[in-house]
């Protein structure tokens, strides 16, 4: 059984931002997203505090984010790191595996990376989250390197405090769209 220890508020920030933009998107009417909580069964609270102090997960989880833009279907895990890698120890199989899964029925699955060394955003496509994944299951690096963070899917904070992620998936979208029509011989 995994135990969750609360360590702080780890990671909260990106997600307030992350929930503020979505939220933004769907009074823009431009996508509908879901925060998909972990499902924990709390086994120590502070009352005093209001606050879970230890807890166990209940199952697995998947991504942190869900839903549809524009009747495309989109999934993400949103990860902060503090180094000038990603480090892949933060990334489940099983996360991986969801992810994959849901782009095999036609959605869009990617991590949103927040480097705060820089505060830099990044869409990270599964695509190149796997073959960091295949490759260090070879023993190669345990990481993703900042630079190999595709400059075109840098997120932008909007002025409203927002996250311009959507921006990053249309980048995305018209590069596989490109890159079908090359490889079918188009231009």
């Amino acid at each position: 059984m995994s135990y969750w220890n609360s360590r702080g508020l780890r990671g909260s920030a990106l997600e307030e931002t992350i929930n503020f933009t979505n939220d933004w998107y769907r009074r823009k009417g431009l996508a509908l997203l879901q925060k998909i909580p972990t499902p924990i069964t709390p086994i120590e609270v502070d009352h005093a505090a209001h606050a879970i102090k230890r807890a166990y997960f209940e199952k697995q989880s998947t991504v942190d984010y869900i839903g549809a833009v524009q009747g495309i279907p989109i999934c993400f895990d949103a990860k902060e790191t503090g180094a000038k890698h990603l480090p892949l120890q933060n990334i489940h199989p099983h996360q991986i595996q969801f992810m994959e899964d849901f782009a095999a029925q036609g959605g869009i699955a990617f991590l949103l990376v927040h480097f705060t060394v820089w505060d830099t955003y990044f869409f990270l496509p599964l695509e190149v989250l796997c073959d960091y994944c295949r490759k260090a299951a070879q023993g190669g690096r345990k990481s993703i390197p900042y630079s190999a963070f595709c400059e075109r899917y840098r997120i932008t904070e909007l002025s409203n405090g927002t996250l311009d992620y959507l921006s990053a998936v249309d980048k995305y979208l018209q590069d596989r769209s490109r890159e079908r029509k090359t490889a079918q011989g188009e231009n």
